[in-house]
């Protein structure tokens, strides 16, 4: 008797659970690359030489739930990994993303929340939404602190959004992490600046969007790279970042400088034929970044190496390459659907090109540009896609007497996103 008056209690209970949380949505991703990297001279795997390596990796793998709790209470989680390769750690298991409730303040117009949360300034694609990804991957200069300062783009946050007309705002406190626990590892102070290991100061940014068109969803912070000509978006966007002494290096002394960012940016998004289902997404941005003296940072996704001996090479291992700096950076990536005769039944096809051009303090006059085109076979939108890229880089060298030279370097790129 007792048990079955357990099992009924139970089942009452689900039962109302599910009726409070039936609007909770739960969803899947998976990004599978198949890659050739022709390797930065001096590359080392484990201290043996590797000019170029073939290797299979997960790039992404997520998983999301979010949903309303109460009337005015909305909660969003997320759950993964990135970056699993042959040469990481074994076991790496998933982390926690995303922990973040909000609540309603005035319908559409205002929310707070707070939480380990990806709402970001500065830029669009500060927190992008990578299953809807347009190019192979975002333009990761905007994700400014990731594994620094944040545990990969998200951070310990209390925030404001909504939106007041067609003026999408976003405006974020946050507080950094240590610093001595970076995954993505912080030097220690030198003569060029980094990020200081001192207490931080909060960090404030925040970012406008103007949205002249169809109006965009701001549920979760991240923002759509391709709408595959669902909607009709055209976007003014402004955005900012600033922290308080987070940058440091030496002089005659210490020396302290605040982080200061600022972006401004374009989004299209447009059905162009509706007999042949052509569209088009374009986005263009440019950035002023400001984190001290020659500050430098190289970025080598799912590094394929471990290692460089070759001093020159200012990059590093790999496919590392400088994308975040001291300095002026302007991006831009455009994409087209071809008409749906092509392939039929089969799916659509969306080449597209991507280009972002720097020139940082630390190497003068040299501009540095990386370039990716590619193609995406759309076979079920974006929840069945295969992408191939290719990725042209900048490899720094500075022998110390002639100055900075730069060498170019290829990786090859396919990518098989499953998302539900």
């Amino acid at each position: 008797m007792k048990n079955k008056l357990k099992v009924l209690l139970w089942l009452a209970g689900f039962s109302i659970f599910w009726k409070l949380n039936a609007q909770m949505k739960v969803t899947f991703l998976n990004q599978t690359w198949l890659r050739y990297t022709d390797n930065n001279p001096g590359s080392t795997l484990f201290d043996s030489e590797v000019p170029e390596t073939f290797d299979i990796g997960l790039r992404r793998t997520r998983m999301q739930f979010f949903g309303p709790v109460a009337p005015r209470v909305f909660v969003y989680g997320q759950v993964g990994l990135n970056n699993l390769s042959f040469n990481g750690a074994r076991k790496q298991g998933i982390f926690l993303h995303d922990a973040t409730a909000e609540y309603v303040a005035v319908a559409n117009k205002l929310s707070f929340g707070s939480g380990l949360t990806a709402w970001n300034g500065l830029a669009r694609y500060a927190a992008p939404s990578i299953g809807t990804l347009l190019a192979l991957d975002a333009p990761l200069y905007q994700q400014f602190s990731n594994d620094i300062s944040d545990q990969f783009v998200r951070k310990f946050s209390i925030y404001a959004k909504g939106k007041l007309g067609k003026l999408d705002y976003r405006l974020i406190a946050s507080k950094p992490m240590a610093i001595q626990k970076a995954s993505a590892g912080v030097p220690d102070i030198s003569q060029n600046a980094n990020f200081s290991f001192l207490p931080a100061h909060f960090m404030y940014h925040g970012y406008l969007s103007y949205q002249c068109k169809d109006q965009e969803n701001n549920q979760t912070p991240y923002q759509t790279g391709t709408y595959l000509g669902s909607k009709n978006v055209m976007n003014l966007g402004l955005g900012g970042v600033y922290q308080k002494d987070a940058m440091w290096y030496l002089s005659t002394d210490t020396m302290f400088t605040d982080l200061k960012l600022v972006n401004a940016d374009f989004f299209l998004d447009r059905p162009l034929d509706e007999n042949k289902k052509t569209a088009l997404t374009l986005y263009a941005a440019v950035q002023y970044s400001n984190y001290g003296k020659n500050y430098i940072r190289n970025i080598g996704v799912m590094n394929p190496t471990t290692g460089n001996n070759y001093p020159m090479n200012l990059n590093g291992g790999g496919n590392a390459v400088p994308l975040i700096g001291t300095g002026m950076t302007y991006y831009t990536q455009i994409g087209f659907i071809l008409p749906k005769n092509i392939l039929k039944e089969n799916g659509r096809l969306q080449p597209y090109a991507a280009f972002q051009c720097s020139k940082f303090q630390k190497y003068n006059d040299v501009f540095l540009a990386t370039s990716n085109i590619g193609i995406n076979w759309l076979i079920d939108g974006h929840k069945a896609k295969l992408s191939f890229d290719i990725q042209n880089r900048p490899v720094v060298f500075d022998d110390l007497q002639t100055g900075y030279s730069v060498q170019r370097k290829n990786m090859y790129v396919l990518q098989y996103q499953i998302s539900i």
